[in-house]
């Protein structure tokens, strides 16, 4: 332990600028001696965090928060040498490694003890979160994967669906929502004790920004928002129309906005297990190849082996033995796990793994080559210093397996791999394919974008406790135009149902990442020689299209990310235009299709009076005795 590390040294060092040592060669000793030791310490943390998500006890949570401590006061003595060097006559590269290692961010707080409560608060919300379920009955609870989540891509039971989606938000956002008033507390009082407002952070929003080493990124983002929300609001009008005939009109609010647990996932973030009800040619062939995984008995490990020789084909750098070893690719039984997706670099330049509750699915193909486009970029820049492995920004991280996505799904590729045996190309099957992928990434846009307006908002002071769900759903309502079945109040905490909110994980990423994936791909086209729309591509195969984009993941956070975007694209700036681009034929399509019924209203619709103009049905009508017991039980959990 490191307590014995005094917390006034630390405040009075970090936030006091730079020190008066100027020695470059005792600069560069430290920063061997942090490589070093950092690979060990940062090592045993994700072990610990690995064996509590892969394991969730009382125990494991305990060792977790403890190495969690350890680490985070670590950091606080790196930080704190670091700050007495005086870096102005240093190298470029020199600089930007100790300005990393300064900036440590919550582990930063001076007071331990308010610094373990935060690293307990955080595990509580998570293990509420992992270990929620929905129960039908007394003895029928489900766990959201693969059981709810499959419920909700597979279902057209309305009533069901409806008990699912509030059944979820009690036994997760409602049970953790002052824990999560307290996370923000400790959050801000870190922020005050630590002085983060003198190193140019107002608050943690601020400071997750700051990432992106841009000072307009908020209005950046707002900028690609815009551009983009035309097509959302095409695709929103299209789909809303065929679910009305689907469900009947009667439950869509006349304000224009869809309930929220129509559309095929818990979250409404991605419409994509819908195309049975929502290809514009239904005579032609869904693009969905889910049965056909089923049928040629793929498992989750075929589903990864898949994905691992899309990277060799580009000749990039395969699996390792540990990540096939130690990777957690279907959920084990006899024990609580985090389902979660997610990718882990151990830090010792081998051991590099996933942790995901696959699913035999096509969703869960493309998730398997999001998650293992991390580890590519995990492998592609372990040589470099350690504070440079991470993305070029947080963005570039989740982009990279997507763009391998973007050639994946294609119909071209698909059938090349043997999952699509029968396809045949022609203009009808060419819109049903980009209204599949407008379901899984257009639909995404504003739920990418609206998280963290909400949690900055939150950060800042401005959204307080007593507004919390009433603020989600004015952003819901406002930017996505969906809507909650039932009725909301400030005893719910919806924010809390989705997994980024209690795991702490910034969320604008995934939105930033969904432009930037369609600029790579635009650019790795080229350079394989695509001739022809941009939505046609696959690069499978292309050793110079994988040959330039190793080139720029291997540089990691050592540069600026716009010169690593400028070294792949040409250009300096996100652009949505290549996003745009590959749509085109289905915007076109689509405003033929809706004519004049596009949008909603700014405002949610009105629960105080069921039976009005609204359009709601009462929340409970229709339900069988049975179901409204299980609903009411539910809603006293």
């Amino acid at each position: 332990m490191l307590l014995w590390l005094t917390s006034l040294a630390v405040a009075l060092t970090l936030v006091g600028g730079q020190g008066n040592n100027s020695d470059v060669e005792e600069a560069s000793l430290f920063l061997e001696e942090y490589n070093n030791v950092s690979q060990t310490t940062f090592n045993r943390n994700m072990e610990a965090a690995w064996t509590f998500n892969t394991n969730i006890t009382n125990e494991n949570q305990k060792k977790m928060v403890e190495v969690q401590l350890e680490t985070d006061l670590w950091q606080q003595e790196m930080a704190n040498r670091a700050a007495a060097f005086n870096t102005s006559a240093f190298n470029a590269t020199m600089q930007r490694q100790f300005y990393k290692i300064k900036d440590i961010g919550t582990a930063a707080m001076t007071d331990h003890g308010k610094l373990q409560k935060l690293n307990e608060v955080l595990s509580d919300m998570e293990s509420i979160y992992s270990t929620g379920k929905v129960c039908f009955a007394e003895n029928d609870c489900k766990p959201l994967d693969p059981d709810i989540t499959r419920l909700f891509e597979t279902s057209r039971d309305e009533q069901k669906l409806r008990i699912a989606w509030k059944g979820w938000r009690d036994q997760t956002g409602r049970k953790m929502r002052d824990l999560y008033t307290t996370f923000v507390q400790l959050k801000q009082r870190g922020c005050a004790d630590f002085g983060w407002q003198t190193l140019g952070y107002a608050d943690t929003g601020a400071y997750w920004r700051s990432w992106y080493e841009m000072d307009t990124f908020d209005q950046e983002v707002k900028r690609l928002f815009e551009q983009l929300k035309p097509l959302y609001e095409q695709l929103h009008a299209f789909v809303r129309q065929r679910l009305k005939k689907q469900y009947g009109a009667a439950i869509f609010p006349q304000t224009g906005h869809i309930p929220a647990h129509l559309l095929g996932n818990m979250w409404a973030q991605s419409w994509n297990s819908l195309q049975d009800l929502l290809m514009p040619f239904p005579s032609k062939p869904i693009l969905d190849v889910t049965e056909e995984m089923v049928k040629q008995k793929y498992t989750p490990r075929k589903i990864f082996e898949v994905s691992d020789d899309f990277f060799k084909s580009l000749g990039m750098i395969e699996m390792p033995f540990e990540f096939w070893n130690k990777s957690m690719l279907e959920r084990p039984a006899g024990r609580e796990v985090v389902c979660h997706a997610s990718a882990w670099d151990f830090y010792n330049g081998r051991d590099f793994r996933v942790k995901q509750c696959t699913d035999i699915t096509m969703d869960h193909l493309s998730t398997a080559h999001h998650e293992m486009g991390h580890i590519e970029y995990f492998l592609q820049y372990r040589n470099q210093p350690l504070v440079f492995r991470d993305g070029a920004n947080p963005g570039f991280h989740e982009a990279v397996g997507d763009v391998i996505s973007l050639s994946v799904e294609t119909p071209k590729h698909l059938n090349k791999i043997g999952l699509l045996p029968n396809y045949v190309e022609d203009n009808e099957t060419d819109i049903n394919f980009l209204m599949a992928m407008a379901l899984q990434k257009i639909a995404f846009l504003p739920f990418g974008y609206l998280i963290d307006q909400w949690r900055w908002s939150v950060f800042k002071g401005v959204t307080k406790a007593s507004d919390y769900n009433k603020a989600w759903w004015n952003l819901r309502c406002g930017l996505q135009g969906v809507s909650p079945p039932v009725p909301r109040s400030e005893e719910d905490f919806d924010p809390g149902a989705k997994y980024h909110i209690p795991g702490n994980t910034p969320y604008i990423r995934y939105f930033v990442s969904y432009v930037l994936q369609f600029q790579f791909h635009k650019a790795l086209c080229g350079i394989a020689g695509h001739n022809g729309p941009l939505h046609t591509c696959d690069i499978y195969n292309s050793s110079a299209a994988g040959q330039k984009l190793s080139a720029m993941l291997s540089k990691g956070s050592s540069q600026v990310w716009t010169e690593s975007l400028k070294e792949l694209t040409g250009q300096t700036t996100m652009s949505a235009q290549p996003l745009m681009d590959y749509f085109q034929p289905l915007l076109d399509y689509l405003r033929a299709a809706n004519g004049d019924e596009v949008g909603w209203s700014d405002d949610c619709p009105s629960f105080a009076d069921p039976l009005s103009s609204a359009g709601h049905v009462r929340p409970l009508a229709g339900l069988t005795f049975s179901l409204v017991i299980i609903a009411l039980a539910n809603y006293l959990v």
